[in-house]
């Protein structure tokens, strides 16, 4: 069969624990590549063993981090690129409508929605994340942050990417399952809140002119609702208290996120 024209890319570290099922969903792609930052573990021989080959990344702390790295250094076969991470899965169902969607040329890139799962259960209400995670390689790169070797974290996390062109949207989820547990979840996160507060410091700093839905998001950043405005709102309002002890959990851990987010905040002040 002919392979699907897309160049799936996925950044990694230390991943041995999700890789195998991410790179084994993977055969129908025409060119999959993994992205390693020095990892530690098995992560490395995994994707040999699938036959996939591996880039090394070491980042020195300034723009571009991994993904615009990639876009900008490597010669991808396919004018598509799809960023997957390691603990994040394509069902067939997903390729069969990806094959119906890029063949629409009116379309730069897609939205991409995902199947949350969290302490071994899907979460199937409250606030369903997506990514803008597939888009023709020429046109489009994540947004410019000037870290100046301020965040460890070598990767696009919160960066979106800009695209040239229409966007369109993939009905169909991908299956997002961290295999690491709920102390590797509690760290990478709190990494993450980090980030983000010196990242509203900074960009506050240059006067930078935000979106409306920016402006709402960083105003509430400097004050101490947006955790708990989130946990109401995803909760109650988009019912994940249906999901169980499993939603319970998850909304309070997104409301602690947003809680350390404005007390780095007010420390680093």
């Amino acid at each position: 069969m002919e392979k699907i024209p897309v160049s799936v890319v996925i950044p990694v570290k230390n991943e041995e624990k999700n890789l195998t099922k991410c790179l084994s969903c993977l055969d129908d792609f025409s060119e999959v590549i993994v992205v390693d930052s020095c990892s530690s573990d098995g992560t490395v021989r995994i994707a040999k063993e699938f036959g996939v080959p591996v880039i090394d990344f070491v980042w020195n702390g300034q723009f571009p981090k991994k993904r615009n790295w990639v876009l900008r250094n490597i010669q991808l076969k396919n004018d598509w690129v799809l960023f997957l991470d390691a603990d994040e899965f394509v069902t067939s169902e997903f390729k069969n409508s990806l094959c119906k969607k890029i063949q629409d040329n009116q379309y730069s890139g897609f939205w991409i929605y995902y199947d949350d799962h969290f302490m071994g259960k899907q979460l199937k209400h409250g606030v369903k994340m997506r990514k803008l995670a597939l888009f023709r390689k020429d046109k489009g790169e994540y947004e410019y942050i000037d870290e100046q070797a301020w965040s460890h974290l070598d990767m696009e996390i919160h960066e979106h990417p800009i695209i040239e062109g229409e966007i369109g949207r993939i009905p169909v989820p991908v299956v997002h399952m961290d295999y690491n547990g709920l102390e590797h979840y509690i760290a990478k996160h709190n990494a993450y809140s980090t980030w983000e507060a010196k990242r509203y410091l900074q960009l506050n700093k240059k006067n930078v002119k935000h979106t409306f839905r920016q402006k709402v998001k960083y105003a509430l950043l400097d004050s101490w609702f947006l955790g708990g405005l989130y946990f109401v709102y995803a909760y109650f309002f988009r019912l994940g208290m249906l999901d169980g002890k499993a939603g319970l959990l998850f909304s309070l851990f997104k409301m602690q996120y947003f809680f350390n987010v404005k007390c780095k905040i007010s420390e680093l002040k």
